[in-house]
């Protein structure tokens, strides 16, 4: 029987391969897979807060905000005062910013097709089931998530 830290060491490689493959492709559009996922999440509707891009993003919100500037930067996407809450960002693609997620979406096409090759059809709805139940089980609590203390 393998053990939990078999799994774990099997979805690291498995995320990382992904991550890696998602780089190479979106390299080229100056853009990385991580900012892939921001904008992707942005493609979805409306003008989100950053923190909820980053609860979304299953990201740490420094993380997102470092990502959100280069991107803003890039003009892909436009970050304003919330109107409701004066301490909070509201994050939303610009029309450079849509265009050039197009572009990233048709990049990213032979990772996503690598990874539907790589399952039966009927795995596939199986994997996201597990995947799902593996993250509610290890996710913990927003508040209790913290930094990394340095072990030195």
């Amino acid at each position: 029987m393998k053990s939990g830290h078999d799994i774990a060491l099997a979805l690291r490689a498995a995320y990382l391969a992904m991550h890696r493959s998602s780089d190479a492709h979106f390299a080229r559009h100056g853009v990385t897979a991580d900012q892939f996922v921001l904008l992707s999440i942005l493609t979805q509707g409306d003008a989100l807060t950053q923190q909820e891009l980053a609860r979304r993003a299953s990201s740490d919100a420094n993380t997102v905000r470092a990502m959100l500037l280069l991107l803003e930067g890039r003009g892909l996407v436009a970050r304003q005062r919330h109107p409701t809450d004066g301490r909070a960002r509201s994050v939303a693609l610009t029309p450079k910013g849509r265009r050039v997620y197009a572009r990233l979406w048709a990049a990213g096409e032979p990772v996503r097709a690598q990874l539907l090759a790589a399952l039966e059809p009927h795995e596939v709805h199986t994997l996201l089931g597990i995947l799902g139940r593996v993250t509610r089980a290890v996710a913990l609590p927003a508040e209790t998530v913290r930094a990394p203390r340095d072990a030195s």
